[in-house]
């Protein structure tokens, strides 16, 4: 994601940080960007193990069917 920024790209977005937040405001900025961000990740990964887990019923079920075919 921030392959592309570079090393000065990088500190012209903390200063640019640190003058709209000011210097007392910007851990709390930095904190509330980081919970947002795993929040993010934690959903995602919780809709990307439903869909592994309807994915692998629905195997079951076709092996399932299979067999039930070839008696």
């Amino acid at each position: 994601m921030f392959s592309n920024i570079g090393v000065p790209g990088m500190i012209l977005i903390l200063v640019l940080a640190l003058i709209v937040f000011g210097p007392n405001k910007l851990p709390e900025a930095g904190r509330a960007v980081g919970r947002s961000i795993r929040e993010f990740k934690n959903a995602a990964q919780g809709i990307t193990d439903d869909i592994k887990k309807e994915i692998s019923e629905d195997v079951q079920e076709a092996k399932q069917t299979t067999v039930d075919l070839k008696k």
